[in-house]
């Protein structure tokens, strides 16, 4: 039995959750709501303020949905409650965010500025120029936005200049000085 998928799902006070035909699973809640597909094989039940997850048979491919399933659920369920997000830094001199508008404007050491539009869903805060914040309720999408941001200058390992995710560490090089002679 699948240690995640069998664990149940406690859906808290003002989030609603329907299941409609086909496995279509749409949350409500105080943060936004969250519509997605699951796969039809798995059995998404709802009693009360519980849900649970169960597998029709023990198949290979039902025992990897069935974590799966679960999981996607209870990502919902938390991103429509409290939500996600995931904080960036940057690292190097002259690097710099900024918000203009609805527009968030990187230099990072270009010679033009980089501009990225917002996503619908997603609030990117920048509370210092080389902080930003990306959150929302959709898990995947704040992944997603942080990791298309990231892309822009990612970390280079010799002076740890670009962006990075803040509990990444970056592992350094040491350089042309560190090697040995001959």
């Amino acid at each position: 039995m699948s240690r995640i998928g069998k664990m149940p799902i406690t859906v808290p006070a003002g989030v609603d959750v329907k299941i409609a035909d086909g496995n279509v699973v749409t949350v409500k809640g105080p943060k936004g709501t969250l519509c997605q597909a699951l796969h039809g094989d798995m059995l998404i039940k709802q009693e009360g303020d519980v849900l649970t997850v169960e597998r029709p048979n023990d198949e290979k491919k039902n025992k990897s949905l069935h974590g799966l399933t679960r999981s996607l659920l209870a990502n919902m369920v938390h991103g429509v409650t409290e939500g996600f997000s995931k904080q960036l830094e940057i690292n190097g001199v002259g690097y710099r965010a900024q918000k203009q508008g609805n527009k968030l404007v990187l230099n990072l050491g270009y010679s033009h500025p980089v501009e990225m539009d917002a996503v619908d869903g997603i609030t990117v805060d920048v509370p210092a120029p080389n902080t930003i914040i990306v959150s929302g309720a959709d898990k995947q999408v704040v992944g997603e936005v942080a990791a298309k941001i990231r892309e822009k200058r990612p970390p280079e390992p010799y002076k740890g200049k670009g962006i990075k995710y803040s509990d990444e560490r970056i592992i350094r090089k040491e350089g042309k000085a560190g090697k040995a002679k001959k």
